[in-house]
């Protein structure tokens, strides 16, 4: 889990630094005018890198190692050994496209976090283990009601549009986690069908 670990450390680094330099929260931020008008195409994957506080940190990064140790080898068995971070920076691009081109004449939008990337991590686990166990707020379920929990809420909460959270990212960055994962292991989407069909909880 090399890779996952690195990750979060140049995430967390990255992170505290930004929380007391603005200019390089500046930087590094998605805004879409820097990336329409200068070009700055880097901010398609630094977002990821900052957060808005501790804890938003904290929530995507102890998932991403949850998660991420589990998925990292699989990748790698497939991929190489920069597998997962080549699905890792996808996620990022991916996750974060739709919001860019919705608003890329919009000077006011910004967004930041690593969490359309952690979604896409966690969706790709639930492919392998739709029925294990996962604590959400102290209550125990299995992964695959989550996840239908998880789209369900965030569908909703993007309709909304009342908060200050990309719930498209989220949405994107699952789906990217299913589509990438499945074309590089196609006889996964069986190996998912036959585990719905046989219930844990």
């Amino acid at each position: 889990m090399l890779i996952t670990l690195l990750i979060i450390a140049v995430t967390c680094i990255v992170s505290f630094v930004a929380f007391n330099n603005a200019r390089l929260m500046d930087d590094l931020i998605l805004w879409p005018p820097a990336i329409e008008k200068k070009k700055e195409y880097h901010r398609l994957v630094t977002y990821g890198l900052i957060h808005a506080d501790f804890y938003h940190l904290l929530f995507n990064m102890i998932t991403l190692f949850f998660f991420g140790r589990a998925m990292e080898p699989r990748y790698a068995a497939h991929l190489g050994s920069t597998g997962f971070l080549l699905f890792y920076i996808g996620a990022l691009v991916v996750s974060i496209l739709p919001t860019f081109l919705a608003n890329r004449h919009n000077p006011n939008y910004r967004s930041l976090g690593a969490s359309g990337a952690v979604s896409a991590v966690l969706f790709a686990f639930i492919l392998w283990m739709p029925w294990a166990r996962m604590v959400v707020f102290v209550i125990p379920m299995p992964a695959i009601v989550y996840a239908v929990l998880y789209v369900a809420y965030s569908i909703w909460m993007d309709r909304q549009g009342t908060d200050n959270v990309n719930h498209s990212a989220h949405l994107w960055g699952a789906a990217y986690g299913i589509a990438f994962t499945l074309i590089m292991q196609p006889d996964l989407f069986s190996h998912f069908l036959s585990e719905l069909a046989r219930p844990r909880f």
